[in-house]
């Protein structure tokens, strides 16, 4: 049940009456109440809001206070304007309007029953401003540098209550912002102010970000926004092609950058060196091994900075020395390391090996050696190798320092008689004080002592002492030679026995070596005769190579021997048939050989027929050759010396287009003597199916100039075979070697003096 508080007695109006009149009886106001009272409310700015109360049973005068303020009586407010009372009187209405409601609204209201001294609660009426339009420093484009942090910042005014500030970059809401508030001076608004800190890159270049404000007079908030264009030194990125080249290729470095503001300019180094000739985004060179350890760098610089970016190349190539081993001298019983480095790609594989070793000591830089004795001085190989590439190696020498070490032979050789020499090699360190040699009672280091004499000579690698004996005795190779070396760490010695040497004669020497000579000589002479034969035996048709020339082999005979044409064989050519022919007769024959070894072959050489055509023949015989053919050689003459004329010189007759080979029957072997007469028919016993081939030749006096006669002989070869080797039937045939120049293969097309069977021409088609 509501409580109702009696008012105080109110002060009379102006001009009225102080006198009071009497109070109502006691049953009337308890029957006086409010139905409805004021309650707290909220409004926004500039909307309307109504405060209610009702009071029952009551006819007099009712008022609002506002803060304590009494706002008048009436439902027409004058001094308030925008307040009035709304509701009717007969039903105890007296609510409270208030329009466009304003900060000053915001106040504690109350609802008065003067003549019934009644208050209703008091209603709390909360006036709601919305924020401003939020604003950003800065805005709408902020200039910022990449690196740099920088705080945006958004102001949100006279809020009421505070404005909430939220930040969104690109949409997406950001975390981390800094919020204040501030009061204004009417102590019922506030300010709020947001910090969002960013730390701006190249990639922020067009970024958009937002604050929107909002508090509870507008829900959805108010939003602004700002564009960043950040300023930044060039972003680089450089690259390789091809990525990964041999030494001596070449390769293009692309120098790709971006920058805000734009770029001034491009600038290259390697190993730190500037290259003057590049200035531009691109470099193109030609790369060694140094490009493997020295990096190409790029620099891109503008009015913001510069920036610098380098590669090394992945350049193969063979082993290269970074750190030679130095030669190293120590004691023995010492520890020694032994450092070689070297450099290659694709990576290397290294060795230590001791010279004249296949035993790996080490796959490391170094070499470590513990204890090392005398047997450990020498030389090790440092040996680098890429697979594919190269190998390279070092070799360092070890020296040790200990008592000398003599390497001479113990068994020494001299002449009797001659001067001799007993040698002694100390190759050790340190070199030997002293060097002393002992013989039967004698001990000599230095100078001569009769017929010896010492003598010391420092070589390279050691000490050299020599003892010379002047005329080496018997007695000197029945004696022991003591050899003793003296250093700092003690001696070292060395028995030597000298051996008598065994000396040929200088005429068997002398003798041996001709001999030898004149062997190697006879078996160039063979070999060469060898290999001229053959060339011979290669050169005895024409050679004829041209494509687009064919050669026919045409049988032509005359009617008169048609009858005794005999079947031809096979397809066997004529070039062929003529190499048969010529060296088949003489294979049973040696001495004929040899009477036409040498000047056969020069006559054949300097004659021999050339090509006309310069072709290629395709020589095929008649269908109707006979399976045999009689080689005819013209007559050998022995021509006195009034009667030798000059060779002429031979040419392959063309007049008719044909070469002819003439073809004869064979006559049997006693038909070939120093008696014969040529003559046109065949000679006398030919066998009625035998054949031979034969090859004509001719003198080339001709048979005008050399007429048969008891001087000039005529001879006809007959190639059958005789019934033995008897050399009776050949004796005509021994001035053949004088006079073999002076016959040659004949292709003239005149008729011979002897009977044909039948002519073969080579036709030559173009």
């Amino acid at each position: 049940m509501t409580e109702h508080r009696a008012l105080p007695a109110w002060p009379p109006a102006c001009g009225a009456p102080r006198a009071l009149a009497d109070p109502p009886p006691l049953s009337t106001v308890a029957q006086t109440r409010f139905v409805e009272e004021p309650e707290d409310q909220t409004v926004v700015a500039g909307q309307r809001i109504v405060l209610s109360c009702v009071v029952l049973n009551y006819s007099g005068i009712v008022q609002w206070t506002k803060d304590g303020l009494a706002l008048g009586m009436g439902q027409g407010l004058k001094a308030w304007p925008r307040y009035r009372i709304v509701g009717t009187a007969d039903s105890g209405q007296y609510n409270l309007e208030i329009t466009d409601a304003e900060l000053s609204d915001d106040a504690v209201y109350e609802c008065q029953a003067t003549e019934a001294a009644l208050r209703s609660r008091r209603a709390k009426l909360t006036v709601l401003i919305p924020p401003e339009d939020p604003t950003i420093d800065g805005a709408p484009e902020i200039l910022l540098r990449a690196g740099t942090p920088y705080n945006l910042t958004c102001r949100a005014r006279s809020a009421k209550p505070a404005a909430t500030i939220v930040w969104y970059r690109d949409g997406l809401q950001q975390d981390g912002a800094i919020t204040s508030t501030e009061v204004l001076a009417d102590g019922k608004r506030e300010t709020t102010t947001s910090q969002l800190a960013i730390n701006p890159t190249d990639l922020d270049i067009g970024r958009v970000f937002s604050c929107r404000s909002t508090n509870d007079a507008i829900p959805a908030g108010k939003e602004t926004f700002v564009k960043l264009n950040v300023h930044h030194p060039p972003t680089v990125t450089l690259s390789i092609q091809p990525q990964t080249v041999q030494e001596g290729e070449r390769v293009v470095f692309t120098c790709m950058a971006t920058a805000n503001p734009e770029i001034k300019g491009y600038r290259w180094a390697k190993g730190g060196v500037i290259i003057e000739d590049a200035k531009e985004n691109k470099y193109d060179t030609q790369v060694d091994y140094t490009f493997f350890t020295e990096p190409v760098s790029c620099e891109v610089h503008n009015d913001i900075g510069s920036t610098n970016v380098s590669t090394l190349v992945d350049v193969h190539f063979a082993p290269r020395i970074v750190v030679d081993p130095k030669p190293t001298i120590t004691d023995i019983g010492s520890d020694v390391t032994l450092t070689c480095v070297w450099s290659g790609n694709p990576p290397l594989t290294l060795t230590w090996t001791k010279k004249e070793s296949n035993m790996v000591l080490s796959n490391s830089n170094q070499l470590y050696l513990k204890s090392v004795t005398q047997a450990d001085a020498g030389q090790y190989v440092c040996k680098a190798i890429v697979p594919r590439i190269g190998v390279g190696e070092r070799e360092v020498t070890l020296f040790v320092n200990g008592p000398p070490i003599i390497s001479s032979e113990a068994v020494q050789y001299a002449v009797r008689g001659d001067r001799g020499k007993v040698e002694c090699f100390i190759g050790s360190t340190p070199p030997p004080d002293r060097i002393a040699w002992a013989w039967k009672e004698n001990i000599l280091e230095a100078g001569t002592l009769e017929r010896y004499t010492v003598e010391r000579t420092n070589t390279g690698s050691g000490v050299l002492s020599t003892l010379t004996i002047n005329n080496v005795m018997d007695a000197d190779f029945q004696t022991r030679y003591n050899c003793t070396a003296w250093n700092s760490f003690g001696p070292g010695t060395a028995i030597i026995q000298l051996e008598e040497k065994e000396v040929l004669p200088v005429g068997i020497i002398a003798g041996a070596t001709i001999g030898a000579s004149i062997l190697v000589i006879s078996c160039l002479v063979a070999l060469a005769c060898f290999l001229y034969r053959r060339r011979k035996g290669s050169r005895k048709d024409v050679t004829l190579r041209k494509l687009d020339i064919k050669v026919e082999t045409v049988n032509r005979e005359p009617l008169t021997l048609h009858a005794d044409r005999e079947e031809d064989t096979a397809s066997v050519s004529t070039a062929t048939r003529v190499m048969k022919a010529i060296y088949s007769s003489f294979k049973d024959d040696v001495d004929l050989k040899q009477d036409l070894r040498c000047d056969t072959i020069d006559t054949r050489e300097e004659y021999e027929l050339k090509d006309p055509t310069n072709g290629y023949y395709n020589v095929r015989a008649h269908e109707d050759r006979p399976s045999s053919r009689t080689v005819l050689y013209a007559d050998y003459r022995n021509p006195g010396p009034a009667r030798y004329d000059t060779r002429p010189p031979s040419r392959l007759s063309h007049s008719s287009g044909y070469a002819q080979l003439n073809t004869y029957s064979r006559g049997p072997a006693s038909d070939y003597n120093a008696e014969a007469a040529p003559g046109p028919g065949p000679p006398p016993g030919t066998a009625g199916g035998e054949t031979a081939s034969q090859l004509s030749y001719e003198n080339y006096g001709g048979h005008a100039a050399f007429p048969a006669g008891a001087g000039y002989a005529t001879y006809r070869l007959g190639y059958g075979q005789p019934p033995s080797l008897d050399r009776a039937p050949y004796d005509a045939y021994d001035p053949m070697g004088k006079y073999a120049s002076a016959t040659r293969f004949s292709y003239t097309s005149q008729h011979s003096d002897y009977g044909q069977r039948f002519q073969q021409r080579m036709q030559t088609h173009v």
